[in-house]
Order: C-alpha cells, then structure tokens, then sequence
C-alpha cells in the first residue's frame, strides 16, 4: 500500500513540499482530554498567548476531567482562562467524566466524532477537527476552516479560494488530506512555526 508521502510525492502542488520538510507524521497525543483543553486555549488567540496560558493552567491544576472540576473557577481564570473559556474547559471536563475517552471515539466515523464533539458547548468544527487529527490521528481531515490551511493554499496555488474550491480542490489528496494538511501548514514560514507547537504537542 502506498504511504501517505510517496502518494503526496506525486501530486504536482505538494511534491515541492514534501521534497523540502521531508516525511511529516500525525503523533496522536497520549491524552485526548488534555489535547482537547489546548485546541480550547488556542481558540482566537495567538500561539505565544496560549502557551503561555496553558504553562500556567498545568502548573496550577491536574488537567484531568476530575482535576478541572474539583478546581475553584478563579483558580482557572488566575490562569489566564476567561471566564467563557473557563466554562468550556469545564463542560468539557463533565463530558469527558461522563463517558468520552480516545476509546469512546475510536470507532467512529470522522463525522460521528465531529457531531459528538462539538455537542458540547465551547467546541466548534475547528476544534473538533483539531481531535480528529492530533488526538485520534486520522488521516484524511481536511479542515477548511483553519486559517494555516487557507493561508497554505493560497500560498501554493498563488491565489484566493473560497472553502468551497478549497474542498473541491483538496479532494485530489484523499485519502490523506490529513497529511497534506500538515504540508501546507508548513508552506509559510510563520505557519510553520506555530504548527510545531501543535503537532509536538
């Protein structure tokens, strides 16, 4: 079977790509409660700020379901969470008690996962997306709504795409355009830097 990197060593707009970062894999994360608290950090702000936030949540917290819920919601706030982010955190927390686990996805369609996700209020698309890629490691996302991915397509085919022609375009990747989207997270330089963060998550 072809492996992700040989198939997108054929394609005529990721081939330069892969030549130059060579073979880029998912790493799902070891804890998919913990991952998803990120993705929740890193919602509308910058990298820099998230890191920041997320050193001070886990240095004043255990980022378990329990740890978040036995936690005084100043305790969270002190750590830089607003208050909405603070009720996310925790909505997510109570789902994640209640019964989500990796194992609880594992068998899932791509959609399932994402329609479960962001039942739970304070995950959107994006967010969920962000699971289906670093938490479960599925390999072909393709998350139109992330602003990398835009700025890499654009970048690539040197022109503005609406999501409609993004997705249309981006069909000639699957099965992996999980992997293709790690590829054009990479195709500008101060994309490349935040994707780091996430995918050593």
């Amino acid at each position: 079977m072809t492996s992700p990197h040989e198939f997108l060593r054929e394609d005529a707009y990721i081939a330069p790509l892969v030549e130059r970062h060579g073979v880029l894999e998912l790493d799902p994360a070891d804890d998919m409660f913990e991952r998803l608290v990120v993705s929740i950090l890193r919602q509308q702000v910058s990298m820099a700020s998230a890191a920041a936030t997320r050193e001070r949540l886990f240095d004043a917290v255990e980022v378990t379901p329990e740890g978040i819920l036995a936690a005084d919601p100043e305790t969270l706030r002190d750590a830089g969470l607003s208050r909405q982010k603070t009720g996310y955190v925790r909505n997510v927390a109570e789902a994640f008690r209640d019964g989500y686990s990796r194992e609880y996805f594992a068998e899932m369609s791509d959609e399932a996962v994402v329609d479960d996700l962001t039942d739970i209020k304070g995950v959107g698309e994006w967010t969920a997306n962000m699971q289906l890629l670093f938490s479960l490691g599925r390999p072909d996302v393709f998350p139109v709504g992330d602003l990398g991915v835009r700025k890499g397509m654009g970048n690539l085919l040197d022109r503005e795409m609406s999501r409609a022609e993004m997705v249309a375009k981006a069909e000639r990747w699957a099965p992996y355009r999980s992997y293709a989207t790690l590829y054009l997270w990479r195709a500008e330089e101060d994309i490349a830097e935040s994707v780091t963060e996430v995918v050593e998550e």
